[in-house]
């Protein structure tokens, strides 16, 4: 599997400007080196900063990993942090033919796993980044060492009004017009919910660079719309907790978020047994925009506990293996 999988990707070590970063990519505040994966027809652009046990970072709506800037840019000393972008989002390319279904982003980040050769890992997920990394992690169990689950859900929401009316709203005809036309979940969606402060003119700017047309705004309707008709994709994540349900997880919480509220945080809270909570006070959806230095921190904190208890043992040994092929790949690609 893994040698059929190779032969259909390839691993190349580009700056941005190489492959041609567009004016909208503030480099003093996305100081990281791009890489890029060619996967299945998309071109899939991630970072890949520092080294010692790694964290995965996973996007969702209508992000892309500059979300996670700050955080990595904290964390790099003592983790290897890897963001990536889902095919349509910030600087990947997708295939020609691709419907941007969560559960295709899903098979993608699967597929970007098993070609970085990504083994104990821990992974952090948020928004729509949440089914898609929960559905991968639970693939991939004995490849993950814990989870960090921010503002996110993992099952299906049929029955639940509040995310039924969001759905429709948003992933309908009104809301698909406003998006289509006027960029509506990066020009409403993120600026209204981050809630601790005002995003700066050249982080939105970041934000709205992967969707200066029409046509390019297709990915951010389609995952509003999908909350309620990815509804088996959804089942498969809820069915895949079982798997995970025994990891270790830090749940950080935006107590301000007007889509996932203490009632979600409670489901994880209730699923995973050996979980440590951090509610971020006046924090809306966007956890990483509203506190970094403290997501950084509760990072830190944790994983210096696994290590205490000897649950990192054996991840901090793998991946100064990890590091010694990654730089491999690098020169070979």
């Amino acid at each position: 599997m893994k040698n059929s999988l190779r032969s259909r990707t390839s691993v190349a070590k580009n700056s941005a400007t190489e492959r041609g970063a567009p004016s909208w990519v503030p480099r003093s505040l996305y100081p990281f080196e791009s890489r890029f994966i060619d996967l299945d027809g998309h071109s899939i652009h991630y970072i890949d900063e520092g080294a010692g046990p790694t964290i995965l970072f996973v996007h969702g709506n209508p992000t892309w990993s500059f979300l996670y800037r700050d955080i990595v840019r904290q964390l790099k000393p003592q983790f290897r942090c890897i963001a990536v972008d889902h095919p349509g989002f910030g600087l990947s390319r997708a295939a020609e033919d691709y419907d941007f279904l969560p559960a295709s982003h899903a098979r993608v980040l699967d597929g970007f796993v098993a070609a970085l050769g990504l083994t104990d890992f821990t992974i952090m997920v948020q928004d729509w980044g949440g089914p898609i990394g929960l559905w991968v992690a639970a693939k991939r169990a004995d490849q993950v060492g814990g989870l960090v689950i921010g503002n996110t859900w993992a099952w299906p929401i049929n029955g639940d009004k509040h995310f039924e009316r969001f759905s429709a709203m948003m992933g309908g005809p009104v809301g698909g017009f406003f998006i289509r036309h006027f960029n509506a979940f990066v020009n409403l969606m993120i600026p209204t919910n981050v809630k601790r402060k005002r995003l700066p003119r050249e982080v939105m700017k970041a934000y709205r660079g992967p969707f200066l047309t029409k046509d390019s705004r297709l990915p951010t309707r389609i995952f509003p719309r999908e909350i309620r008709r990815s509804s088996a994709f959804l089942s498969e994540v809820e069915v895949g907790l079982e798997k995970l349900k025994s990891k270790p997880a830090l749940i950080i919480w935006g107590d301000r978020d007007i889509a996932f509220r203490d009632k979600e945080r409670a489901r994880f809270e209730a699923t995973f047994s050996n979980h440590r909570t951090v509610v971020l006070d006046g924090a809306g959806h966007y956890i990483q925009e509203a506190a970094p230095d403290e997501i950084a921190a509760a990072i830190r904190d944790w994983h210096a506990g696994l290590d205490r208890q000897g649950i990192g043992e054996h991840a901090s040994a793998h991946n100064a293996s990890s590091d010694s092929k990654r730089k491999k790949k690098t020169r070979d690609g």
